[in-house]
């Protein structure tokens, strides 16, 4: 794992010693049954769990054969909140599995992947170190006695980030436990960890690592400081980014749910969140999902098991995922989980190439090593410098055994970004004799400090073309790489970051993904002990802190807010939290313009959904769009879940009737209109979460349509008072049909400013 690592790209480097594959051949895979939600009483005993369990058994023993083999089959029977189990099956019975009526859906087994001391202040928590009476730190006393838990790799507990010096008693509501396995302790601050690992078994076989919740990756001890923890002042990484780390609820207490090995499979994942909901969090971080697609909403572990925990109370974030700049690709986009893009901060780690024609190109390091000053090393591009046994592609990007250490001893060689993580293709000019590198980043792709093990940077698109130009037009080109300063104050900023997934939902367009954006480009958190920052066995550094970037990254950021405005909102439903995130966020970045993508090009809410995350105005956002279990099945109905669904929940009394709800109705913070033709009117419903006002509605209509709002005013007696408007849309004569065009609806009473994203695209009413 590299230090800036994108924790969702299509490659993913498995630890070969983490895993021990089975020695016998087997027709059979792991598969998740799910029923839906059980029936259990308020107080539901073990025999109740242990009924279920036998229940799953003679389930199974019906397609198997023998309730032997049931039980020798199912290694995860959800007894508690899930009612479900996962097994190991053959095909064919997983297919006959599916056709029972009382089976809501049967899926494989998956695997998941992953998807700050500058942080905090960018979003005004705090301000030259210091907290304003403003900071929503302040109101939320940082999060005092909030559990946030964290489905991830686990956790380092030594880390100070976890220390609970000053901290009271825990809460008497927590009902989980530590599991002390490798040497992992509790304490007043990490009072939960524990491990699922059934669910990889089942894929890859007997797990030949230390079974406990300890973090030997980095990227679960880096989320869930990110989130949670405390601060820790003088953290940096090799002197960058020097400053107090600490998480967004720093008094906040945490939960370890190891779920990945270094897979994260669907079946730990269903196990975690049922642990978590019985534990009793009030925020759940996940920083997982898929590669570059989403799934159906019952057919993955955390769609299932997010499901659960907000009908029971538990506010779920989750990663949009590492597979932008494409259309098209956010993950985690169920309704019910507030899904997070990344974007920058104004900090930066530049280190230029200075090129023997006195050029300079901006790029980006966290290298702890530096080239001796005023001495200009012979540049290389890596393709001109191969192996006589590699190809010209695997030259490019500098894959392992591609260079020709004859051609590179002693030069600076230049790769190109991809295939393999920057900080390896450092390692591979680095053996073959090189002094230093430099990554080439393309249009789609970003530059970002990585912990490289030479002098290196990373340089963006219009920086390639600039040294390339040079390379090909001097017969002996020259560089020079200069040390990695740390810079703050970085304009313009926020920008979104190109990995970010970007939407629309490829499930249900009609509603917006992602929700939100946070920062997600080099954040500086806690880190394993087990392994250097950059992930490389070569690599023998350990630190304490690392910068990392990913969605991975940002989701925490919004799971640490989270946990602030419950503290100060206690009785705030999930939806109320993710509603006064999205409502107050913004939309300009820091020299008032609107936010750009990386190619500064013009950012939309595709990108990053209502906005940049703004913590202190969440906490009082006016009005907020509420919803209910009732509300959540009301979607699942207009999308056309049937009876046997809904019959599988059978402690939510509910009837589906599919011709009284409009699905453009569900009361989300934004509004999304598909195929609009002729005049669509779509009604929502805001509750007064503030004293007393009267809100009037301001519209920025998308370009070619016409918005209006009935009623212009809402008028609010008192806190919980809810009220009802209709928004009519309707095309201008010559608008373009098949764009998409963005708007926006704003209620204020001249304190507050409540914002919704309106996102049209036009009906192609031409007849082929």
């Amino acid at each position: 794992m590299m230090a800036t690592k994108l924790f969702l790209f299509p490659l993913l480097i498995f630890v070969s010693s983490f895993i021990q594959t089975p020695s016998f051949a087997s027709n059979k895979k792991s598969y998740v049954v799910y029923f839906g939600a059980h029936s259990h009483g308020s107080k539901p005993s073990s025999i109740d769990y242990e009924r279920v369990t036998n229940s799953h058994h003679e389930f199974l023993a019906s397609f198997v054969g023998s309730k032997e083999k049931a039980k020798n089959a199912i290694f995860y029977s959800y007894t508690k909140y899930v009612n479900g189990f996962a097994a190991k099956l053959e095909a064919e019975e997983a297919d006959e599995i599916s056709k029972h009526p009382d089976v809501i859906s049967v899926f494989r087994n998956k695997m998941a992947k992953p998807h700050t001391t500058r942080s905090w202040e960018f979003l005004g928590l705090e301000k030259n170190g210091k907290i304003p009476e403003t900071s929503l730190w302040q109101k939320a006393r940082f999060g005092e006695d909030i559990i946030i838990g964290n489905l991830d790799y686990g956790v380092w507990p030594e880390s100070e980030s976890f220390n609970d010096d000053g901290m009271g008693p825990i809460p008497k509501r927590w009902k989980g436990s530590c599991d002390s396995k490798g040497g992992v302790r509790c304490n007043r601050k990490l009072i939960g960890a524990r491990y699922f690992k059934e669910g990889h078994e089942a894929e890859h076989g007997p797990i030949k690592a230390t079974l406990s919740a300890r973090d030997t990756d980095g990227h679960g001890t880096h989320t869930l400081s990110t989130a949670g923890g405390r601060s820790v002042p003088v953290a940096n990484f090799f002197g960058y980014g020097n400053g107090t780390a600490k998480g967004g609820s720093p008094n906040a207490r945490v939960a370890a749910y190891k779920v990945c090995w270094p897979g994260c499979s669907d079946a730990d994942i269903l196990s975690g969140f049922e642990a978590a909901i019985s534990d009793g969090v009030d925020v759940l971080s996940v920083s997982l999902g898929g590669v570059g697609s989403a799934v159906e909403y019952f057919q993955s572990g955390i769609e299932i098991g997010s499901f659960h925990a907000v009908i029971n109370g538990i506010t779920i974030i989750c990663s949009a995922g590492n597979s932008g700049p494409t259309s098209g690709t956010v993950d985690n986009v169920a309704p019910w989980i507030i899904t997070v893009g990344a974007s920058t901060m104004d900090r930066e780690f530049l280190s230029y190439v200075q090129l023997g024609n006195k050029k300079l190109i901006k790029g980006q390091s966290l290298s702890q090593t530096a080239l001796p000053p005023n001495k200009s090393y012979p540049l290389i591009i890596s393709r001109d410098a191969k192996s006589a046994k590699s190809t010209v592609r695997n030259a490019t990007f500098c894959l392992p055994g591609s260079l020709n250490p004859k051609k590179v001893t002693g030069k600076i060689v230049a790769c190109q970004v991809g295939l393999i993580e920057s900080a390896e293709k450092g390692d591979v000019v680095k053996r073959a004799g090189g002094v230093g590198a430099i990554i080439m980043n393309v249009p789609i792709t970003d530059a970002h400090a990585q912990p490289h093990l030479l002098p290196a940077t990373d340089i963006a698109w219009d920086g390639t073309l600039v040294l390339l130009s040079y390379i090909g037009s001097t017969p002996s080109p020259t560089a020079y790489i200069t040390g990695p300063t740390t810079q703050h104050g970085t304009k313009p900023a926020p920008i979104m970051a190109a990995f970010s997934s970007r939407g629309p939902s490829r499930i249900t367009p009609e509603i917006l993904k992602p929700d939100i954006t946070a920062p997600g480009v080099d954040v500086l958190a806690a880190y394993t002990q087990y392994t250097g920052p950059s992930d490389l066995p070569s690599d023998p550094r350990r630190v304490p802190f690392n910068i990392i970037s990913g969605t991975s990254m940002a989701c925490p950021h919004i799971a640490g807010i989270a946990g602030l405005l419950k503290a100060v909102h206690p009785k705030w439903s999930p939806s109320a939290i993710k509603s006064a995130i999205m409502t107050t966020a913004r939309t300009k970045d820091n020299v008032g313009l609107p936010m750009r993508n990386s190619t500064f090009s013009k950012a939309t809410p595709f990108s990053y959904g209502a906005g940049h995350v703004n913590p202190n105005r969440a906490v009082d956002p006016g009005l907020v769009y509420d919803l209910t279990v009732k509300d959540y099945l009301n979607f699942l109905c207009a999308i056309g879940y049937n009876k046997t669904f809904f019959e599988g929940f059978t402690g939510l009394p509910y009837s589906c009737n599919r011709k009284s709800l409009n699905l453009l109705d569900f009361n989300y913070p934004s509004i999304t209109i598909l195929h609009l033709s002729g005049l669509t009117t779509v009604s929502r419903t805001v509750k007064n979460v503030g004293h007393p006002s009267t809100y009037t509605a301001r519209i920025l209509a998308p370009p070619g349509i016409s918005v209006s709002v009935k009623p212009m005013s809402l008028k609010f007696e008192k806190i919980g008072e809810e009220k009802t408007f209709k928004v009519s849309l309707q095309a201008k004569e010559g608008s373009v049909a098949g764009e998409y065009v963005f708007g926006k609806l704003i209620w204020s009473d001249g304190k507050h400013y409540v914002r919704s994203p309106i996102v049209v695209k036009l009906a192609n009413t031409k007849k082929g």
